[in-house]
């Protein structure tokens, strides 16, 4: 154990502690900002990081921290979710976020050829038609006076749509991942009770069922993904595993980053008539989000080594949490205010770093420029006319919804 001398509160946005010298809640990480003066401290089981360089260094750092734990479920399965899972014959070997191996750079290449900046770059005008088309569809609605959500009528499944094009899925399976795939995130990453944990793990086990069909069928990525690791003696549970979390991870966290995004932009008035003036661009925009809000609070790794971070003993077996959106909220120009074309602003961590960087990080930005581009008139006339929540949760963001109205007398354009 760390001495408590290496121990600070986190507070929340007034500068008041909110935990208890023994224990953070880590599950609503967006609500809190770390100790001033504080970068890295022990808090219950984790070694938490906050300062930008120090998680730079510890996600760079491959030989002193692991990515083994990186997708460990946060909450122990009971026997009846283990039960559940293996009728379902669930098995995720490491592949992509939490492999250390030797297979990992050509899993991850065969991943990455799916997703280059020209790959993403066709995929613009597709985008651009089937957004301007639901903004078109919303506006009826909302001139009605009637509330809409937008993050399910207008974002919620645009990640995956995309995805589904790029690693040639079939229809069918887009729409059933859309149904998977946030209780994937709860299952893993919540605080969970075990009646929930159960029913979870049944809707998991049941999209494994189908991505183990597909997966001895599929061609594209999926078929070259399939070759090499059959060609190296892995066979095909890996490539069930890297589908699972790359479908999860490239739906959820772009889409709730889309949410997010568009409540930010709710409250900033001028960073919209920059917008639609085309004093401000989408760009920019996306990038200043990505370091305020990004989808992804924190991230795990494990000290493989006894190390040191910044003068705190670090034992091997550690778990360290990295907060992602503290990090990024100490950068740029301006850290403290959010200012879209800021000095410094792409510091930001909201993709990671180094070997396990995210691989669709060209994919998510031209989603987010498209719906900002796209929707900044739509936003100029709305107010959020709901509280706008997210579950608990460990490291992602998972927003409820995004419920709009038509402001008073307001107009878009």
């Amino acid at each position: 154990m760390h001495q408590t001398r290496h121990r600070c509160p986190i507070e929340d946005s007034t500068g008041r502690p909110v935990i208890t010298p023994t224990r953070v809640d880590h599950f609503r990480l967006w609500e809190r900002r770390p100790p001033t003066g504080c970068g890295v401290w022990q808090e219950g089981d984790h070694l938490v990081v906050a300062r930008p360089d120090l998680v730079k260094r510890v996600l760079l750092d491959n030989d002193r921290f692991g990515v083994g734990n990186a997708l460990d479920a946060v909450t122990a399965f009971t026997p009846m979710t283990l039960r559940r899972l293996a009728s379902h014959s669930v098995r995720l070997p490491p592949t992509l976020a939490n492999n250390d191996g030797p297979d990992h750079p050509g899993i991850r290449a065969i991943v990455a050829e799916a997703t280059t900046p020209r790959r993403v770059a066709r995929l613009r005008p597709w985008l651009i038609g089937l957004v301007r088309r639901r903004v078109a569809s919303l506006m009826p609605r909302l001139r009605a006076g009637e509330p809409v959500d937008l993050h399910r009528a207008l974002c919620a499944d645009i990640p995956l749509a995309a995805l589904g094009r790029l690693m040639e899925l079939p229809d069918d399976e887009v729409a059933t991942v859309n149904r998977f795939s946030r209780a994937a995130l709860e299952l893993f990453w919540s605080p969970t009770e075990p009646d929930r944990q159960r029913l979870l793990a049944e809707a998991v086990g049941v999209h494994h069922d189908r991505l183990r069909r597909f997966v001895g069928t599929a061609g594209g990525m999926v078929a070259r993904l399939r070759r090499h690791c059959r060609d190296h003696g892995l066979g095909d549970d890996p490539v069930i595993a890297a589908l699972f979390f790359l479908l999860v991870a490239g739906q959820e966290t772009t889409s709730q980053f889309l949410a997010l995004l568009l409540h930010r932009l709710t409250g900033e008035p001028g960073v919209l008539t920059g917008l639609v003036g085309g004093t401000v661009t989408a760009e920019a925009v996306v990038e200043e989000g990505l370091r305020w809000e990004p989808p992804i609070v924190s991230w795990r790794r494990i000290a493989t080594d006894d190390t040191t971070l910044a003068g705190v003993p670090v034992a091997a077996g550690q778990s360290v949490l990295l907060w992602l959106a503290a990090a990024g909220r100490q950068v740029g120009e301006f850290p403290g205010r959010f200012v879209p074309g800021q000095r410094g602003s792409r510091r930001h961590l909201a993709f990671g770093a180094g070997a396990h960087r995210c691989v669709g990080a060209h994919l998510a930005r031209m989603e987010a420029a498209v719906v900002v581009a796209e929707t900044a008139a739509l936003l100029r006339g709305c107010v959020v006319s709901e509280p706008f929540e997210c579950i608990d949760n460990l490291s992602f963001r998972m927003p409820r919804g995004l419920i709009v109205r038509r402001a008073a007398a307001g107009s878009f354009g």
